[in-house]
């Protein structure tokens, strides 16, 4: 399973069934988990946590150091769940000790190819990010995301659940949960009505969520206003209460 043409540091840790291609790299201080394929010409540096069931294909960098000028060789970490997938020319940073020193990614993740993953930032889970999308230092992206070619978002923003961010679009705050981002600066376009049918929302939920995008994005209210305003839909529909919680946690504001 593991090719003689690899390159492997005495210090990994791989599992029994992990298959590591010819002239893969593995260095120091990498653990990778039962069921992972490492391609030809892959590179995984560490201190990095490989969970199971992965697949890293050709080119792809993971748990490189971070590109940060403060950055002085650190052991900062990547971890990475399970069942991901991390296609050609990836690449996935470790953290820095100023933004907490750890890199996040969850499980059921498709990376395209040549997308970027910078430093310290957090992935949720079952996310899709099309080819040469990146993130700068520090972003989150919450679960069921999906990001179009060329998205490029800056430092810090935060990308909401069961969003859509259309390809070449310029994040530069925050994109509220459930909607649909278009342009350079992106601006709101809606629901991402289209995802939200096919995660199994019910036609009421959808109806709902709507409403509340439309009060937050659509009538004109202040912040404060509209927060108040769509509270009294919580108790209709859950999902609102996502809405307002990721609002009140936001610090670049988010996309309206």
């Amino acid at each position: 399973m593991i090719s003689d043409k690899a390159i492997i540091h005495k210090s990994a840790k791989i599992a029994a069934n992990v298959e590591i291609s010819p002239y893969a790299i593995i260095g120091a201080n990498v653990e990778i988990g039962e069921g992972s394929w490492v391609g030809p010409h892959a590179v995984i540096n560490g201190p990095s946590k490989i969970g199971r069931n992965n697949k890293i294909y050709s080119f792809a960098s993971v748990g490189v150091d971070p590109q940060d000028k403060k950055y002085a060789g650190e052991a900062t970490y990547l971890e990475v769940g399970d069942n991901n997938y991390f296609r050609e020319c990836t690449t996935i940073n470790r953290g820095t000790v100023p933004g907490g020193g750890v890199t996040k990614i969850g499980n059921d993740n498709l990376f395209m190819a040549y997308v970027h993953i910078a430093h310290d930032c957090v992935v949720g889970n079952h996310t899709t990010f099309s080819n040469n999308a990146s993130l700068a230092g520090h972003v989150t992206v919450d679960d069921y995301a999906n990001l179009g070619g060329f998205v490029a978002v800056h430092q810090r923003c935060n990308i909401g659940m069961y969003c859509f961010c259309a390809g070449t679009s310029a994040i530069v705050k925050d994109v509220l949960p459930f909607t649909t981002v278009a342009g350079n600066p992106a601006s709101a376009h809606g629901l991402n009505a289209v995802g939200l049918k096919r995660r199994n929302f019910t036609p009421d939920e959808i109806l709902y969520i709507k409403r509340a995008y439309k009060v937050l994005c659509r009538q004109g209210l202040s912040l404060e206003e509209a927060v108040h305003k769509i509270e009294a839909m919580v108790p209709e529909c859950q999902y609102i209460q996502i809405m307002i919680d990721f609002i009140k946690k936001s610090t670049r504001g988010f996309i309206r």
